[in-house]
């Protein structure tokens, strides 16, 4: 039975190639010795040749790395590439889109180093780069990255200091609003057909907000229509009522957050309730954004709802569920984007 030598590793090769060569040496005929190995009776003739000469010996028949075809670009450009896009956009470069595509890598490479680069090849490149295509993540661009690492590093270190010395509670606060025929998360389908999910026909609406802190307690209110500066100062109020310790409360910048007759009533506990805003655009650092992304993946819109049914309730129930289970909330805090929130 003939062997094809090229389905062979190269370590087998060439430990083949050294064997027969040193058995030919000992006196066996180069043509028994090739068939007992199943190869071309040629063959073995190149290896003797290779084996020849002052210096070379078995040594020769080593197995050796193929080169392949050189890059286009030296390590220094592979290096340089990398840095463009790791956390970066393309109108960084002035160009075109947001995304990062082969095709806008490709012009880049051109644009930079003058070097022409198959949409295969700048495939490739990314690949051994460490990079590979992902769905990203959303950012407002009017983030501001020092204001985030500053609140992260500094405020909210100085706020839980602050709020440890007076013996007070920190809440962190947020609306979220609901649809009875919004449908979030994925479902099974046959490929290239879109599913087609049955939703409710009434457009009930409904908005929410809540407060959330470390130690597991959670607060909540609905209401109908947009957050206004009067219902915000009726929350604070049902918030702060009977309310023993002082509470440092952290929320985003939304205008109703911040009117004058809010800061009216702020002022008016007496240094009881405290308001801190977050840095703007950045609600990954507040986890009751989390609590809104665990009802909207597991509540009504799991199950849409039925003829006669109002959505209220529904929402109601759920909250009440959550403000039961002090376990769940604490788990929010453990998300990597809100790990900075400790009790100092």
């Amino acid at each position: 039975m003939k062997r094809d030598g090229r389905k062979l590793d190269h370590r087998t090769l060439e430990e083949i190639r050294k064997m027969a060569v040193a058995r030919v040496r000992e006196g066996e005929k180069p043509s028994k010795v090739i068939a007992s190995y199943g190869f071309c009776r040629t063959v073995i003739y190149r290896w003797l040749k290779a084996s020849e000469g002052r210096g070379k010996g078995l040594r020769k028949l080593s197995s050796k790395k193929g080169t392949g075809r050189p890059r286009k670009l030296t390590a220094g450009q592979e290096k340089q590439v990398f840095r463009w896009i790791n956390g970066k956009n393309p109108m960084q470069h002035q160009l075109e889109g947001m995304l990062w595509t082969r095709k806008i890598v490709q012009e880049l490479i051109q644009r930079e180093f003058d070097v022409p680069l198959s949409l295969a090849s700048v495939g490739t490149l990314l690949a051994r780069l460490g990079l590979s295509p992902q769905k990203p993540l959303q950012r407002a661009y009017q983030r501001d990255p020092e204001a985030i690492e500053r609140w992260q590093q500094e405020t909210y270190p100085a706020i839980a200091r602050q709020a440890r010395e007076e013996k007070s509670d920190i809440y962190f606060w947020d609306e979220s609003g609901f649809r009875a025929d919004a449908v979030h998360g994925k479902t099974w389908g046959v490929k290239g057909e879109t599913p087609v999910v049955q939703v409710p026909g009434q457009r009930q609406s409904m908005s929410a907000a809540s407060a959330v802190n470390t130690k597991g307690a959670f607060w909540y209110a609905t209401y109908e229509g947009a957050l206004t500066s009067e219902k915000f100062e009726t929350f604070l109020k049902k918030l702060m009522d009977k309310r023993k310790k002082a509470l440092h409360l952290i929320l985003d910048n939304l205008s109703a957050h911040k009117s004058a007759a809010i800061k009216a009533y702020v002022a008016s506990t007496n240094g009881k309730l405290t308001l801190h805003f977050l840095p703007g655009y950045a609600p990954e650092l507040n986890p009751d954004e989390l609590v809104w992304s665990h009802v909207k993946r597991t509540g009504v819109a799991r199950r849409p709802l039925q003829k006669g049914e109002k959505l209220e309730p529904k929402i109601r129930e759920q909250l009440e569920q959550i403000q039961n289970n002090p376990k769940l909330i604490r788990s929010f805090f453990q998300h990597p984007d809100v790990a900075y929130i400790t009790d100092l």
